[in-house]
């Protein structure tokens, strides 16, 4: 589609403050962005980079304490700063749309689907409540959410991720806006939602002939949903330049450091971490804002105020990258030394099954089949990926493995005992060979407790030394995940998300156990911090011979952290093998699909669509039988009906018929 001339979106010198206590925050200082009428911009940086605030700042819904000080937010040629208050909502609500991070705190819990999604049209357009209800199920049915006829009467508590996030952006296309923004919309998704979303953007960007702005740190993400990128920095725009060109020659030191910290960019088997943390912009800053991180940096950088220069491809270093920036394939992991090593755990035939009754007295004897007949081993300093959609049971296996739930049945053996056959004492003891890493570390931990506290519990838990032993054990292991011995002082909410799951990460070492269940611990980090707390387990894995079960939907990270992988689809193992051919030789079609979702930092990588998974993942109340992908596969046949063995020699695969047979024959 041809490109207007005229921007549709036009931000000039725009500053934002947010006032605190003492002083204030420099949110943003003189940011000068564009974006055309059929165009995506996409947005790119660390947390608190002003990415969100910038978007914020275009909707008008700052936070408490913020207001826009300086600049203009033009909008086909109007200032939206000039407009009054009953105006602004109504370009708001009619020609701007927001799809926010999280789907489930931007839906009311109480309001039905249908009321939510028809809201624009019964507040800004005065539609009856009969035909808001049919145009509601009718964009439902464009962003693709199944039943949308049902799904109108349901609550967003009773929607899975992505169904919520579609709802979201029906919420915001319903009235045709000209400029939809979506702000880390696929960040808490699994590969392949993501990719439907992300296609479903582009789709109806055609659709609506919009403007779209997408906010992520994910330069995948980027590489393949957007026209041009915006780098930004501490509160200011560092790099802007077509994606093509942005991710062929970066410019600024900043934006080659965050291509360098990508698991696929790993050099020599580890990952680049950029040095320091983001600057304090309560407090005044002069030069460029970046140079205290920055390995080039010289007195005129610390000291001169760098402003963009250039055009088409703009930038604001002193001492821009030269060479052509590349991203290298990643390093294949050195196997860890545990061929001979015996296991440390061994999971046979474990099944976890749920209640899933009905209410009052139809109660029911359903039963969710969330892990069915799943079997592996971790050798003692291994480390074992689990990957899969939303859903498939990983999280519920490294629960069952960590002791947080019991088994419906199946063996779990710990260091040769079988845990579910132990006393209440005796798997109390056994808790401090196997613990477990929590996704988010903030909820994990009581904020009402200092963090000396959080680090001690587990040892006067289980009776492990006196006081003075304890105190001195909590010192180790500050000293062991990087920091200072003040933060014992401090509670969790005083802590960026990298420092909570380093903390998060100590607390799981305290008992010095074996194996440590790390259950997508670095989800929600930015690259350059999830870089950070990547090498710091490998390295304590190389230093106390731990052995990991590494759960996540992200495969490049996967295939960085694992000598081995398990895929899991709907309670089952469908493929397990040595990381490096599980990656680049996958056997199971549905291990290929994940694969082909993942957004790959490479502007020039389309995607196959054909190796998009169709439809929603099956109810696990009722799963298919045979092989549960079946329903979704488009090499499935009838005797897919009947349930494959996991078969195979060190790459196992239960498929029948499975990718690269001739590779499998020779295994």
């Amino acid at each position: 589609m041809e490109v207007p001339t005229q921007p549709l979106l036009r931000l000039r010198d725009l500053s934002t403050d947010i006032a605190l206590r003492r002083g204030a925050v420099q949110a943003l200082d003189h940011v000068n962005l564009e974006v055309r009428q059929g165009e995506t911009l996409g947005i790119v940086g660390e947390s608190g980079s002003g990415k969100t605030m910038t978007v914020l700042s275009i909707m008008g819904l700052l936070p408490t304490g913020g207001r826009v000080v300086g600049g203009e937010i033009l909008f086909d040629g109007r200032d939206l700063r000039g407009l009054e208050a009953q105006e602004l909502r109504r370009v708001r609500g009619v020609e701007m749309g927001m799809v926010f991070q999280d789907p489930l705190t931007s839906l009311n819990p109480t309001m039905r689907i249908g009321a939510q999604v028809a809201e624009p049209l019964r507040v800004h357009q005065g539609v009856g409540k009969a035909e808001a209800r049919e145009r509601a199920i009718e964009i439902l049915r464009r962003v693709g959410m199944p039943r949308p006829d049902k799904i109108v009467d349901d609550y967003p508590h009773q929607l899975s991720g992505g169904m919520r996030q579609r709802v979201v952006i029906a919420m915001a296309l319903i009235r045709s806006p000209r400029l939809l923004i979506a702000d880390e919309p696929t960040t808490a998704l699994d590969v392949t939602t993501q990719r439907q979303i992300l296609e479903l953007i582009d789709d109806l960007r055609e659709e609506f002939k919009m403007a779209v702005i997408l906010v992520t740190h994910d330069l995948g993400v980027i590489a393949g949903r957007a026209d041009r990128v915006a780098v930004m920095y501490a509160g200011r725009v560092v790099e802007t330049a077509t994606t093509a060109e942005l991710f062929r020659a970066p410019r600024h030191r900043y934006t080659e450091a965050l291509m360098r910290a990508l698991p696929e960019s790993a050099e020599s088997g580890r990952l680049y971490s950029i040095p320091g943390l983001p600057p304090d912009l309560s407090r005044p800053l002069t030069g460029c804002r970046f140079a205290p991180r920055c390995g080039f940096a010289t007195d005129e950088c610390r000291t001169t105020d760098v402003t963009l220069t250039g055009d088409a491809h703009a930038f604001a270093c002193l001492h821009p990258v030269t060479d052509r920036a590349t991203i290298a394939p990643s390093a294949a992991r050195e196997p860890s030394a545990s061929g001979a090593a015996k296991p440390i755990l061994t999971v046979r035939d474990l099944v976890k099954e749920y209640d899933a009754g009905g209410a009052g007295l139809r109660r029911t004897a359903a039963r969710v089949s969330a892990v069915a007949g799943v079997s592996f081993e971790v050798k003692a300093g291994e480390t074992l990926g689990i990957v899969g959609e939303s859903g498939c049971g990983k999280s519920t296996v490294g629960r069952l493995v960590a002791g947080l739930e019991p088994p419906t049945s199946g063996e779990i053996v710990v260091d040769g005992a079988d845990v579910t056959t132990l006393d209440r004492a005796a798997r109390h003891r056994m808790h401090r060979q196997v613990q477990l890493m929590f996704q988010d570390s903030y909820a994990a931990m009581n904020p009402r407790m200092r963090i000396d506290s959080i680090l001690t519990e587990p040892l006067e838990i289980q009776r492990v030394g006196d006081s003075g032993a304890r105190r001195a054990r909590v010192s180790e292991l500050l000293d062991q995940v990087g920091l200072p011995r003040r933060a014992l002082e401090r509670y969790p909410h005083e802590f960026s998300g990298g420092q909570l799951q380093r903390i998060g990460l100590a607390r799981s070492l305290a008992l010095r156990p074996r194996l440590i269940v790390a259950d997508e611990p670095v989800s929600a980090l930015d690259v350059s911090v999830q870089a950070q707390v990547l090498n710091l387990m490998r390295d304590l894995q190389r230093d106390l011979g731990l052995s990991y079960v590494f759960i996540s939907h992200d495969l490049s990270v996967v295939d960085y952290m694992a000598d081995r992988i398990g895929v899991m689809y709907l309670g089952k193992l469908v493929e397990v093998g040595p990381a490096h051919q599980v990656v680049r030789a996958a056997r199971h079609p549905y291990t290929q699909a994940l694969l082909d979702a993942v957004p790959t930092p490479d502007p020039g990588r389309t995607a196959d669509a054909g190796s998009a998974i169709r439809g929603e993942l099956p109810s696990a109340v009722n799963p298919p039988t045979g092989c549960r992908f079946r329903t979704r596969c488009p090499l499935a046949q009838d005797v897919c009906a009947t349930e494959p063995p996991l078969a195979g020699g060190t790459h196992q695969v239960a498929c029948h018929f499975p990718l690269r047979q001739e590779a499998a024959a020779g295994a």
